[in-house]
């Protein structure tokens, strides 16, 4: 795939020379199919993300990963099993007007037909955490979005993570909490009964949604967080320099901290928790 893994991800394409939409739709099943298509619907059917009668709220943030969701999310409307009904929501947090300016061209422009609700949680945010803002707004967010999923009649919450996201969220835990946790690709709310989140870019590599994003011309938001840009020091961000710096000597490492969470060893650790209650190898040592 050289065509695109040469290219860099640091200029973005001016509006007026952006592709037209069949072309940024196509080239997902055609140019993309390998990187992108092909590990979306991987995920889908490993995990049963998609069943027949669901109504999925598809969260758009207005990144490069939820943008590249939805429209995958249609594209599996027109090639797949239309069994399924989809409502695209965006969560304003408190964008400044000419960030959510821009999210909204670029889902109109993507034929994305987005409902967009205030929540108001980076003001929230900067007035109850003000130190370590990040975690708390992740959280607020997450809320606001299920609670609008119920609203609008849908069972399951989709969201945009990553491959990446899932190796650097193993990572940040077995670095900084000492535990061996891992981003799940589906889980029921305990919060929401009846809903539950689904990752369906749970297989596809960040690398690959940043040239398609760059190719079609979208200028993704960032973060675009008033407080969180006023603070430094981001561990998510460390963790992935991390995890770049040893696939210089361990060329697979990635694929290798993906793989560990599906290859534990029950057998040979110290403990564990389930439900709850946490166990020790010597609760069972006797029983052998």
């Amino acid at each position: 795939m050289g065509d695109i893994a040469g290219k860099g991800c640091e200029v973005l394409i001016p509006f007026e020379e952006r592709k037209p939409l069949w072309e940024i739709e196509r080239s997902l099943i055609t140019k993309y199919r390998k990187h992108i298509w092909s590990k979306f619907i991987k995920a889908l059917k490993d995990f049963n993300l998609v069943e027949a009668g669901d109504r999925i709220a598809v969260a758009i943030s207005g990144g490069k990963d939820s943008m590249l969701m939805a429209k995958l999310f249609q594209e599996l409307k027109r090639h797949g099993e239309d069994n399924f009904e989809l409502e695209f929501i965006v969560m304003d947090p408190g964008y400044h007007e000419d960030i959510k300016g821009l999210l909204v061209d670029n889902c109109r422009y993507l034929n994305i037909p987005i409902q967009v609700f205030d929540s108001g949680i980076f003001r929230i945010v900067d007035n109850i955490a003000k130190d370590y803002p990040c975690y708390m707004c992740a959280k607020m967010r997450r809320g606001a979005l299920y609670t609008k999923a119920r609203e609008l009649g849908c069972n399951k919450l989709a969201l945009g993570h990553h491959f990446n996201d899932v190796i650097e969220t193993t990572m940040m835990n077995l670095l900084y909490t000492g535990c061996f946790k891992t981003m799940l690709p589906k889980l029921r709310s305990s919060n929401f009964k009846g809903l539950e989140l689904i990752r369906p870019l749970y297989y596809i590599e960040e690398r690959y949604i940043e040239y398609y994003t760059q190719e079609s011309g979208i200028w993704p938001l960032n973060c675009a967080c008033m407080v969180a840009a006023e603070k430094t020091g981001n561990k998510r961000y460390e963790i992935k320099e991390l995890i770049k710096n040893l696939k210089g000597s361990f060329k697979d490492v990635d694929k290798s901290i993906f793989k560990a969470a599906q290859n534990v060893n029950l057998d040979a650790v110290l403990g564990w928790e389930k439900g709850g209650k946490h166990y020790s190898y010597l609760d069972f040592y006797d029983e052998e």
